[in-house]
C-alpha cells in the first residue's frame, strides 16, 4: 500500500500491468456491468450543458431513454450513474463502423469540439476511487473484460497508474502525481 497526500494506493495499482487495447476488448468497458458510469454532481451539470449538442449524434435508443428518463439515475447505493441501455451500454457509447464501442464525450473531446473528455470515473479506469471521510482509497478493478489489457500492458510494461496517468493527474493534480512516481520507485 502506498499513501499519497490523503491517498491510500493499493499495490496493484503500482505493480499489476494495463494498457488498453481496444482493438481487443472492442470497448466492452462501456457495454458490460449492472450501472452506467458513476459521475459527480459538476460532471452531472456539464453534461446537462453538452446534452444538446450530443444528444443528436447518439444512437436512437440511448436518445429515447435520455428524453424519457433522462441521462442519469441512481445506483443501488444512492451514486449518480449514467442511464444504460437493456441493461447494458452506457448512454454516451455509440459503436463505430469497425464495431467497436466509444464514448461520444472522448469523440467530441478528441475532434476538439468540447473541453470535457469523459467522466472521471472512466478515464481513471482501471482505478476506482472511494471516498472515506478524509481519505480516499484507489483500488485496481480486476475485470475479465480488460484482460487483453493486462496483457497488452504486461507486453510493453506499462503499468495501472502509468496507463492512468491523464487521468490521476485531473483527478489529484501533479504533485500528486509526481509524488506517486517517487514512491512507486523505493
Amino acid at each position: 500500500m502506498l499513501i499519497v497526500g490523503n491517498s491510500i494506493i493499493s499495490d496493484d495499482i503500482k505493480d499489476r500491468h494495463f494498457c488498453c487495447n481496444i482493438e481487443k476488448c472492442c470497448g466492452m468497458c462501456c457495454v458490460e456491468g449492472d450501472f452506467g458510469a458513476p459521475i459527480t454532481k459538476e460532471e452531472k451539470r456539464i453534461i446537462k450543458n453538452l446534452l444538446p449538442q450530443l444528444l443528436p449524434h447518439l444512437p436512437q435508443k440511448a436518445q429515447k431513454i435520455i428524453k424519457e428518463k433522462n441521462f442519469f439515475t441512481l445506483d443501488d447505493e444512492g451514486n449518480l450513474v449514467t442511464q444504460i441501455i437493456d441493461g447494458k451500454d452506457c448512454v454516451f457509447a455509440f459503436k463505430s463502423p469497425e464495431n467497436y464501442t466509444y464514448c461520444i464525450f472522448q469523440k467530441f473531446y478528441l475532434e476538439k469540439k468540447i473541453d470535457f473528455i469523459k467522466p472521471i470515473s472512466c478515464h481513471l479506469y482501471p482505478i476506482r476511487v472511494s471516498q472515506y471521510d478524509e481519505m480516499t482509497a484507489l483500488n485496481y478493478h480486476n475485470w475479465q473484460v480488460c484482460q487483453s489489457a493486462v496483457e497488452e500492458g504486461k507486453k510493453k510494461n506499462i503499468h495501472v497508474y502509468e496507463n492512468c496517468k491523464d487521468a490521476l493527474i485531473r483527478r489529484f493534480g501533479q504533485q500528486w502525481y509526481d509524488e506517486l512516481l517517487q514512491q512507486t520507485r523505493l
